[in-house]
């Protein structure tokens, strides 16, 4: 089975450890990253949610904190504050420095980031085959209003600065409208078996991939079934502040209204949450295959049944 996952940072990269565990080692999957997060600090470039699943799947991750790497140290950090260089909020660790030098160094010799993320993934091993949704440079911005006034802002710069603190009123995929979809992303939707929309963000991780032109086509066109995973739990975003973002593109904080958004299409089927069982009708209403089961990643085996009932309900709806 060809399995195709459109995934974002922490939610994307456990959902993904779970799929691994749930299919056999005959079956292949190819995830496309999204790159909309992607940031240049200290003259670097940093692909925060490719990095989070090669670490992820590959075993270098920090469990506690879902990104960065496990046993990490902060030297160059507190040098680089010594210097005046900042930004501080912005943590990299010395271990992670690692593969921005080295992904730096090869973008500058004139590799493509789709051909550096392959070289990266020779040490990692990950298990699939990880692309760049894009070589182009693509970079997700949020436009708030504070005390400064309304300006644009990097999107890391409103999660992991400003922690979503003030309403983000549009989100911008700066660049996505003239870049293409990375070689071998298409390729992969038009042969795939099932692709798959994990828990990530439905706007700044997986909207940002859709943002691509020819890709949400290809998910469209793509003759497998396309199933996603709610996010959202109770009217709450499982992890991270995605009701921030849902709101910036007016759609509601709820598994319905996240499915609604994607519509039907683009998904032929979606699981929410046993804790949203109610919402089950409506989506199927909107000609959405929709089942309840339990969302929660509370560890790999939990996560593993979550991928199999997304495989179970895309062969249901297969076309």
């Amino acid at each position: 089975m060809r399995i195709v996952a459109l995934a974002g940072g922490i939610g994307g990269a456990r959902f993904l450890r779970g799929l691994l565990a749930a299919v056999g080692p005959q079956d292949e999957i190819t995830v496309i990253g999204n790159t909309g997060d992607d940031i240049h600090l200290y003259g670097l470039k940093v692909c925060p949610d490719l990095d989070t699943v090669m670490y992820t799947l590959g075993g270098g991750i920090n469990e506690e904190q879902g990104w960065g790497r496990t046993d990490e140290t902060w030297s160059i950090k507190a040098e680089m504050k010594e210097y005046g260089v900042g930004p501080e909020w912005f943590g990299l660790g010395d271990r992670d420095f690692a593969t921005h030098l080295v992904r730096s160094q090869m973008l500058t010799a004139g590799y493509s980031l789709s051909q550096v993320t392959e070289a990266l993934c020779v040490r990692w091993k990950p298990g699939v085959r990880l692309l760049p949704m894009s070589d182009d440079r693509v970079e997700t911005h949020v436009r708030i209003t504070d005390e400064r006034g309304t300006r644009a802002v990097h999107f890391q710069e409103y999660w992991v600065k400003l922690h979503a603190a003030v309403d983000a009123e549009a989100i911008i995929p700066v660049g996505a409208d003239t870049a293409k979809p990375a070689p071998g992303v298409l390729e992969a939707l038009a042969a795939a078996d099932v692709i798959l929309l994990p828990p990530s963000n439905p706007v700044v991780s997986i909207g940002t991939i859709l943002a691509v032109p020819g890709i949400r086509e290809a998910v469209a066109a793509a003759p497998a079934p396309v199933v996603g995973l709610s996010p959202i739990i109770g009217g709450a975003p499982v992890r991270g502040m995605a009701d921030k973002v849902l709101a910036a593109v007016g759609v509601e904080a709820t598994a319905e209204a996240v499915a609604l958004n994607y519509g039907s299409g683009l998904i032929d089927g979606w699981l929410v949450d046993t804790a949203d069982e109610g919402a089950v009708a409506a989506v199927e209403a909107a000609g959405i295959a929709c089942r309840a089961v339990p969302l929660l990643m509370t560890d790999v085996e939990a996560t593993a049944a979550m991928a199999r009932a997304a495989l179970d309900l895309a062969e249901q709806v297969r076309k």
